[in-house]
C-alpha cells in the first residue's frame, strides 16, 4: 500500500519528537501496538463515545470514577471507594489523590494538574448540557435529582444524587461517556476538543490523521499499577482505518497488525473451522479468543403496526416462526459457531442474570410450528399472506437461510435489503412491521435489554412497540430492587413474558472473535468487547 512508508516515517518523527528518554529510543525498541478500525473515529471527546470505534480510542485516553474488570464486576478507577445510601438515591465516591490530567498547554507551565471532585461535577453537567448535544445525555435523563444532582463537598468527594433508586447506575458510570475532562481544555479548544483530547488515561494524544491513522503515546504519569509495575507496558498505540476487512486480515497475516477483530463471510472459513476453532494452519502464527459478547441478534416485530391484518399480529404465528428454523444449523453454516443459538430469553449469555434453566426459549421444532400455524387458522401456510423482512446486506445470508426454512412450513417471506441508516430510521418511525435488529448492552445489567420492551419507552429503544402491563410492573419493581438475587428473579420473570408473547424472533447470542499476534500478552477479553490496552505487553 503506497501510504505505508509515509506512515512509518511519521511514527519515527513522532517518537523523535518525544521529550526525555523517549527521544533516545530507536524505532526497533519502541513497543507499538497496531490495530485497525473498519469505521473511522469521529471524535476523541468522551461526550461522543457512542460507537465502538470512538469508545475504544476514548478508553485509551480517559478514565472515569469506576470501571469493569473482565468478568463485568464494577471496580475502582479514579474513585478508590464508594457508598450507596440505604434508599439507593445517593452515591458518594472517594477519589484518589494521585490522578493527573495529561500535560498540556492549557495548564500552568504545561503540567497536567490533579483531578478533583469538581472535575466530575463539570464533566457530568457537560454531558446533560443541551449545548454539548452529547448522544450520551440519556444516561442521566429522568434519573438524576432535579436540584444538585452532582456535588463536590470537598476536592476528594463526589456525590451523585438520583430522583429514585436505579440499581444499574453504578454500571452506567463505567461507560466512556462518564470520563472526566478538564474544563480548561474544553473551554480553550471548544468544538476542536474532539481532536485535542486531554484525559487521564494510560495513553496520551500525539497525532490524528483523520480517516488514516491515530497515534497515542505512553502516559508516564499514569496512576494504575499491575503487580507493583506502572501501567501501561506499551510505548505507543497506532490505529489505522482500513475499511476493507479482507485487506485488514492480510495485514494481520503479514504481521503488520497486532490485533484483528470481527468476522465476515469472505474470510471466516480462512480463519475458523466449522466448529468455531482456529484453522490448524494458522495456529503457529496467531492466537484466537472468543467470549460471550453482550449482544442479542433478533428479528423484531412491530406489535403496533397499522396493518392489523398482518399474520404477525397473532401470537401463535410469532411462536410458530420461532420454532420454525434451526438456529444451531444456522450458527454452524453461517457463523462457524461464533455465537450461541438463542434458545433462552432475550438477555444474552455473559450477564449474571442469564439462566437457561429458569428461562426456557425456543428450539427447532417444525412439527410444533405447523401445529401452531394450524391453530392460528393457517394450516400448512394456506391463507397466509407473504411477509416482508427488512435487513441490511450484512445479514442477507442469515435472513435468507431462515426464510428458506420457513418456506417448508408454507410461510412465504421476502427478504428486502435496506441501507443500515435507512432501516434504523424506519424502525424508529414504526414504518416496518418486520425487521432484523441487534441490541448491544450499554452497561452490564439486563435492564439494558428490558428497557426495549417497557411500554413507556418510545422507539428507540422500544422498536417493537411492545406493551404488557405485567411486564411493566416487574420492570418498575426491578429498578428499585437492590438485592441482586431478587432483581435477577424479576428479570427472569420478565424474560419469560418476552418468550411467551414473542415480539421478537430470537436468533443468537453473539461472541467476540479476536485474533492476536503470538508476541502479544495480557490482552483483555471481555463481554462488552472493550479493547483495553493498559496491561498489554508486546514481546
Amino acid at each position: 500500500m503506497k501510504f505505508k512508508p509515509y506512515l512509518y516515517s511519521l511514527i519515527l518523527l513522532l517518537f523523535g519528537a518525544c521529550s526525555g528518554s523517549d527521544s533516545k529510543k530507536s524505532a526497533g525498541t519502541n513497543k507499538i501496538f497496531h490495530y485497525n478500525q473498519i469505521n473511522s473515529i469521529t471524535s476523541l471527546d468522551p461526550a461522543f463515545a457512542k460507537s465502538q470505534n470512538n469508545i475504544w480510542a476514548v478508553d485509551h485516553l480517559y478514565n472515569g470514577l469506576v470501571q469493569l474488570d473482565d468478568e463485568l464486576n464494577v471496580i475502582p478507577a479514579i474513585a478508590k471507594s464508594w457508598e450507596i445510601s440505604e434508599d439507593g438515591k445517593s452515591y458518594t465516591f472517594q477519589l484518589r489523590n494521585d490522578v493527573f490530567f495529561h500535560d498540556n498547554e492549557v495548564f500552568i507551565g504545561g503540567k497536567g494538574r490533579k483531578v478533583v471532585a469538581a472535575d466530575f461535577v463539570y464533566s457530568f453537567n457537560r454531558i446533560i448540557d443541551d449545548k454539548t448535544a452529547s448522544p450520551g445525555s440519556w444516561i442521566f435523563k429522568g434519573r438524576i435529582a432535579d436540584e444538585n444532582p452532582f456535588q463536590s463537598p470537598d476536592e476528594s468527594t463526589f456525590v451523585l444524587n438520583l430522583k429514585k433508586a436505579f440499581r444499574p447506575m453504578l454500571g452506567i458510570l463505567t461507560m466512556q461517556y462518564c470520563s472526566v475532562v478538564p474544563k480548561e481544555a474544553v473551554e480553550k479548544y471548544d468544538n476542536d476538543f474532539r481532536s485535542h483530547p486531554v484525559g487521564t488515561g494510560p495513553f496520551k494524544f500525539k497525532n490524528w490523521l483523520e480517516n488514516q491513522s491515530l497515534f497515542l503515546v505512553k502516559n508516564e504519569n499514569y496512576f494504575e499499577t499491575e503487580n507493583g509495575q506502572k501501567l501501561p507496558f506499551l510505548d505507543a498505540v497506532r490505529v489505522s482505518f482500513i475499511a476493507d476487512r479482507k485487506t485488514a486480515y492480510l495485514e494481520l497475516m503479514n504481521g503488520e497488525l497486532d490485533f484483528f477483530s470481527g468476522l465476515e463471510s469472505s474470510i471466516i472459513n480462512e480463519l475458523l473451522t466449522s466448529e468455531g476453532e482456529l484453522q490448524p494452519s494458522k495456529k503457529d502464527r496467531i492466537n484466537f479468543f472468543k467470549k460471550a459478547f453482550l449482544n442479542t441478534e433478533y428479528l423484531g416485530i412491530n406489535m403496533n403496526f397499522r396493518d392489523q391484518t398482518s399474520p404477525l399480529s397473532q401470537k401463535k404465528v410469532r411462536q410458530a416462526l420461532n420454532y420454525g428454523f434451526d438456529r444451531k444449523k444456522m450458527m454452524q453454516n453461517l457463523r462457524n459457531n461464533v455465537g450461541k443459538a438463542a434458545d433462552s430469553g432475550f438477555t444474552p449469555m455473559g450477564l449474571p442474570s442469564f439462566d437457561a434453566e429458569k428461562v426456557k426459549g425456543y428450539n427447532y421444532d417444525p412439527d410444533k410450528a405447523r401445529r401452531l400455524l394450524k391453530e392460528a387458522g393457517f394450516e400448512n401456510g394456506k391463507g397466509l399472506q407473504e411477509i416482508t423482512l427488512l435487513t441490511n446486506k450484512d445479514y442477507q445470508d442469515l435472513c435468507t437461510f431462515i426464510a428458506r426454512q420457513w418456506e417448508d412450513l408454507g410461510v412465504k417471506v421476502q427478504v428486502e435489503i435496506v441501507e443500515s441508516a435507512t432501516l434504523r430510521q424506519m424502525m424508529s418511525k414504526g414504518q416496518t412491521p418486520f425487521f432484523r435488529g441487534s441490541w448491544i448492552a450499554d452497561y452490564p445489567d439486563a435492564e439494558s435489554y428490558f428497557t426495549m420492551f417497557y411500554s413507556k419507552n418510545p422507539a428507540p429503544p422500544n422498536y417493537t412497540n411492545f406493551s404488557n402491563q405485567q411486564f411493566d410492573e416487574l420492570y418498575e419493581k426491578a429498578l428499585l430492587e437492590n438485592d441482586d438475587e431478587k432483581r435477577h428473579d424479576l428479570y427472569q420473570q420478565m424474560d419469560r413474558i418476552i418468550v411467551e408473547e414473542a415480539p421478537v424472533i430470537f436468533l443468537f447470542y453473539d461472541e467476540t472473535a479476536l485474533f492476536v499476534q503470538k508476541n502479544i500478552e495480557g490482552l483483555s477479553v471481555n463481554a462488552i468487547n472493550l479493547l483495553s490496552l493498559k496491561k498489554v505487553k508486546k514481546n
